[in-house]
């Protein structure tokens, strides 16, 4: 779910406005995809989180996709609005051209150029490294080493975050750079090819690149299913289909989030947190069948699970 969620975040938006209360709370703008079911139900939530924790009434403004948007600088200047939450590329790309004196903070994107993201925090969909490997450490306490495949343009900057993780959960990574998806496979086929299943694991990021669902995917259920290795996943749709678990938007306490940044950004004397942070609200989705498989105990865990599959 959460590639395809990626895929529509991107799609468009709709604009929903916040009124300021009678508690003289802070008006806030929430940019989000106007989309058909299910999805539509996944943004609504997330608003919910937003307007629980900033306590203001919301009004909806959808805007189908495709559309061309409307000026909004103006009508947010005439409600007196200060502060912006977009979700999704095209909301990130509206808010970019609103008035530099409207506080933004972004979601629901996978990854932007860092250039895009000057004078603004935005939160990705991508799972924080540091929580998944602390649940794989949970799940597996005997992995050593973490190899990951990961385009450069795509995700450097998880990396980067996911080598600090790895350190501090006694953990090597080994970060494989490939840029198009022949590199990509060779990399993989030269991982199978010498990993040890009593230490090694495989960490699957969302990267349209090196985890083409066509081609690499099947390759991996298929060779770390004959050879027992644990993979992980940064996209839960992949633990649908045989990975042993992933983390995914818990999207209620995502909107809360985004709704707590920004009402922090608009506090007197306060410097706003910018550029691109991991999500760590986040729940967990296992494969049962995948763990009696690979001899993993998910019971001596403490981990607390949201989502099982093979549904029952």
């Amino acid at each position: 779910m959460l590639g395809v969620l990626g895929w529509f975040l991107y799609a468009g938006f709709a604009v929903s406005i916040a009124a300021e209360d009678d508690a003289g709370h802070a008006a806030i703008a929430v940019l989000y995809p106007d989309i058909g079911e299910p999805y539509k139900s996944v943004f609504s939530t997330i608003v919910e989180g937003i307007e629980d924790r900033a306590r203001g009434k919301v009004t909806s403004f959808p805007i189908a996709m495709g559309a061309n948007p409307p000026p909004l600088t103006d009508e947010l200047r005439r409600r007196d609005i200060r502060a912006v939450i977009a979700l999704g590329r095209n909301g990130l790309k509206v808010a970019s051209s609103l008035d530099r004196q409207i506080n933004v903070v972004a979601g629901g994107v996978l990854s932007v150029p860092e250039a895009e993201t000057q004078g603004m925090l935005v939160q990705s969909l991508a799972p924080d490294p540091a929580l998944l490997f602390a649940r794989l450490k949970s799940f597996v306490p005997s992995a050593r080493r973490v190899i990951v495949v990961y385009d450069p343009k795509q995700n450097e900057w998880l990396i980067r975050l996911a080598r600090d993780a790895a350190r501090t959960q006694g953990l090597e990574l080994l970060a494989l750079e490939a840029d198009d998806l022949k590199t990509a496979v060779r990399r993989y086929q030269d991982t199978f090819g010498s990993m040890n299943p009593k230490r090694d694991v495989l960490w699957l990021p969302q990267d349209t690149t090196t985890v083409e669902e066509s081609a690499v995917l099947p390759m991996v259920l298929r060779e770390s299913w004959n050879q027992n290795l644990v993979v992980f996943s940064s996209n839960v749709a992949h633990v649908k289909r045989g990975l042993l678990f992933s983390l995914y938007p818990d999207n209620v306490e995502m909107g809360r989030y985004l709704a707590t940044a920004v009402l922090a950004s608009l506090q007197p004397g306060s410097s706003q947190a910018h550029g691109l942070q991991a999500l760590k609200q986040v729940l967990t989705a296992v494969n049962t069948r995948t763990a009696e498989h690979l001899g993993v105990d998910l019971r001596a865990s403490s981990q607390r699970i949201h989502l099982v599959f093979p549904e029952h």
